[in-house]
């Protein structure tokens, strides 16, 4: 350090530091031109073209695509696809998308069921709610000579091996087993392929285990317009009506007349099912404002993101199929489609709760379990 001499600053400053520092500034100030709030860039976006300002929308769009990376961290690919959305929007251009759930229908399903397995590992909200679900039905059903299943969306089955396990250990003898599966109908020249397979693949594992099962499988668009007499219930059975996550995707009465969502939960309540199951996605993405649409998609999931960051590794290539596949056409559905093109329109659980005590359902006492 240089002597301090009275009115000479020089030597308040080491000359070393004093060079240091301003090759950390200059770092540093390199890193802010990268450090770029790709959160932030995509509410700008979305207000742009929300706004009709296309070439603020365009500018906005060239940062975030500069920034954002399908192969990056968790933000970067949530950008990467969020932005397609916003450009498929301000471009005018309707996004004919069917069903996710449908789409993925084409892939093999020892495929998708070691796609599930990693969402499983990321973030465990889906085999949380499978557990819970199985278990309060083998709970009501512990007596029962035949246990009846109607599942809304039963998509490929992988809810139901778990029950099928509990029912063979069951004390007193296994009971007979009825599902009925209730999906939409596959794209192409044959919409119950899939869920017939789902059904052959069931039939094969009770097969193993011992446990009398028969099935049945119901496709309809519009599951509002299922009569109670095509389920083909018997009294003496006792019957459980689930649903995992779907009902999210029937309309509501901001768009069809007679609400879906309180017309199949009448059709339910038709049913004097023993057990109703509603497993739903807590989400407030389904308002008709496209702002706080956005904003709530991009929170609800820039957190699924993150969750899938830490837990699988980002080369994984069931984590692009459940990100690309799965997630974000989820997303851009959300984004770009309006009225009945956007199948995506989920409720918070307080709207849901209200909604089936309106339809007549109360709910039971939880077990210490």
């Amino acid at each position: 350090m240089l002597p301090h001499l009275p009115g000479d600053d020089r030597g308040l400053e080491p000359v070393g530091q004093f060079r240091g520092s301003r090759v950390c500034a200059k770092k540093q100030d390199k890193k802010k031109e990268h450090a770029v709030d790709l959160r932030n860039l995509l509410i700008l976006c979305a207000e742009a073209v929300s706004g009709n300002e296309y070439r603020t929308a365009n500018q906005l769009l060239a940062q975030i695509r500069q920034y954002s990376s399908p192969m990056g961290d968790g933000v970067q690919r949530l950008a990467h696809y969020f932005a397609k959305g916003l450009e498929a929007r301000f471009s005018a251009r309707v996004v004919q998308q069917p069903d996710p759930y449908i789409k993925s229908m084409k892939v093999p399903i020892n495929d998708l069921l070691r796609f599930y397995q990693t969402i499983f590992l990321a973030h465990p909200f889906c085999k949380i709610a499978i557990s819970f679900v199985n278990n309060l039905i083998a709970k009501v059903a512990e007596k029962a000579k035949t246990l009846r299943v109607v599942d809304f969306g039963i998509m490929y089955g992988f809810q139901w091996p778990q029950l099928i396990q509990l029912l063979s250990r069951r004390p007193g003898g296994r009971p007979k087993l009825r599902i009925t599966g209730i999906e939409k109908p596959q794209l192409g020249f044959r919409p119950l392929e899939r869920i017939e397979e789902t059904g052959t693949h069931l039939v094969k594992y009770c097969k193993r285990l011992g446990v009398p099962f028969e099935y049945q499988g119901i496709v309809s668009h519009n599951w509002e317009t299922i009569k109670i007499n095509e389920l083909k219930l018997n009294r003496n059975e006792v019957l459980a009506v689930n649903c995992l996550f779907r009902f999210k995707n029937l309309l509501d009465g901001t768009i069809a007349e007679n609400n879906p969502r309180d017309a199949v939960l009448q059709l339910i309540q038709e049913m004097k099912p023993d057990v109703f199951v509603q497993s739903i996605v807590n989400g407030s993405y389904n308002s008709p404002f496209f702002m706080t649409r956005f904003k709530e998609t991009l929170y609800h999931l820039s957190a699924l993101f993150d969750m899938m960051d830490v837990n699988v590794p980002r080369d994984s290539p069931e984590r692009m199929f459940i990100e690309e596949g799965y997630y974000i056409r989820r997303a851009i559905n959300v984004i770009s489609c309006e009225g009945t093109e956007r199948f995506e329109r989920p409720e918070t659980y307080k709207q849901w709760q209200n909604r089936v005590a309106k339809a007549g359902f109360r709910q039971v006492p939880l077990g210490s379990s």
